[in-house]
């Protein structure tokens, strides 16, 4: 019996795919997987759907991590160990562990919740949020669950409303009247349009809400199917479209917003073109995220470090920042920035600029240099003078840049210079 004036998510589960490398990220992602990459100044890419998690409600949580995962099991025990049994809260970090099959690590998303069946149904929860661990958003699963319950569905599916040409990279969903799914595209040329906005589509999100003993039975069901990829999107979803009830759930409905974001927002940054500006947004007046929300906080490993420093103020050479967000730990000496964004613990020396920089954690940048339109990656030294932004063809021999301008540089490309 359904208890009508408690939280649906009391009674559920998220549960994180987490193992992808994103492999367009490059470099970015050469030590550590997607979910695992820095973003906002302080936060990875994963704490967002773990922030979203926890502030809906959800006090059981899984992280299922494959690729390259050190990096992120780290973040994960560090900045998430404050779950407590006692209190009915559990956060579980499930790596492949090859616990099914000595030969077998994840072979899809549905067999990384496969292998962990049985830790999942110790937990005994009703209802099972399946998440990507690789966007960047805030959403409230409470709305979603509730709006599961209420259409009696077999999955509720996230979806974001695109121009309908904009879609035809992502799964779309072609829904009736009532936003019940008639059939699941995988990349379609044509993508359908919804009944109510034709020139929009509705594409998966890659977030599916379930009743748990309902998961279970079709977990079981194609993990038997020897012709199964053991993917959601490819095998489970499919299937249950054309013999259950799925139903898309768009996301606007439950989009958390403060008072200063006017939109949806919800980004893929999996392109270093895609990172570079989600983040470079941020330094707006008025972003479309505010990371500043204090009733949706971003919830991350919070390091104890000094506050950011600004030193020297002579013609020349003065420590600034305009319309930059600036990390604990680092020291602007004599350098300005400009609409740039600084991880902890980096250092600017004097004479330097700054412009549309990306850069991660304990990076230091010598003096003279000049860097336009980049991301360094954690840990780079950039020697002094060097210029970076504005002389393409260089650039492009030297780092990685993309069509649009941007420069990814990591600290084997700054070596490989002395050569």
């Amino acid at each position: 019996m359904e208890r009508r004036n408690q939280p649906l998510a009391r009674d559920a589960m998220a549960y994180v795919l987490a193992g992808g490398r994103g492999s367009r990220l490059k470099e970015l992602t050469d030590v550590r997987a997607k979910p695992a990459v820095y973003f906002g100044g302080k936060s990875r890419i994963i704490d967002f759907a773990l922030s979203n998690a926890l502030n809906s409600g959800i006090r059981r949580i899984g992280v299922a991590t494959q690729y390259k995962a050190h990096s992120l099991i780290r973040h994960l025990q560090r900045g998430w160990n404050f779950f407590r049994p006692e209190r009915n809260e559990s956060f579980d970090i499930l790596p492949a562990s090859q616990r099914v099959s000595e030969t077998q690590w994840y072979e899809g998303t549905a067999d990384a919740v496969f292998q962990n069946i049985d830790i999942i149904e110790s937990y005994n929860p009703e209802y099972m949020v399946i998440l990507a661990g690789d966007h960047v958003y805030k959403m409230d699963y409470e709305l979603m669950l509730r709006e599961h319950v209420n259409s009696g569905a077999d999955v509720t599916i996230g979806c974001l409303e695109v121009p309908r040409m904009e879609a035809t990279g992502f799964g779309v969903m072609h829904v009736d009247e009532k936003d019940r799914i008639v059939s699941f595209i995988e990349k379609p040329a044509d993508p359908p349009g919804i009944p109510d906005k034709p020139d929009f589509a509705l594409a998966s999100m890659g977030i599916y809400v379930f009743r748990t003993m309902f998961l279970m039975d079709q977990l079981r069901r194609d993990a038997a199917d020897p012709g199964s990829s053991r993917d959601f999107g490819k095998d489970i979803i499919p299937w249950i479209v054309a013999n259950g009830k799925a139903v898309a759930h768009r996301f606007a409905k439950s989009c958390v917003r403060s008072s200063f974001e006017h939109v949806a927002y919800w980004r893929d940054v999996g392109t270093i073109d895609a990172y570079w500006e989600a983040n470079i947004d941020l330094t707006d007046v008025l972003p479309e995220l505010d990371i500043y929300d204090r009733d949706w906080p971003i919830w991350t490993y919070a390091e104890i470090k000094p506050p950011a420093k600004f030193v020297h103020d002579e013609d020349g050479r003065r420590g600034s920042a305009v319309s930059s967000l600036v990390a604990g730990d680092c020291i602007i000496s004599g350098a300005a920035l400009r609409r740039s964004l600084l991880f902890t613990g980096v250092r600017v020396n004097s004479f330097s600029l700054l412009e549309e920089a990306v850069v991660l954690p304990d990076c230091v940048v010598g003096r003279n240099a000049t860097l336009r339109k980049v991301v360094l990656d954690r840990g780079v030294r950039i020697p002094e003078g060097l210029s970076v932004g504005y002389d393409p063809e260089l650039d492009a021999r030297r780092f990685r840049r993309t069509e649009s301008g941007v420069c990814l540089i990591t600290q084997a490309m700054i070596d490989r210079l002395g050569r």
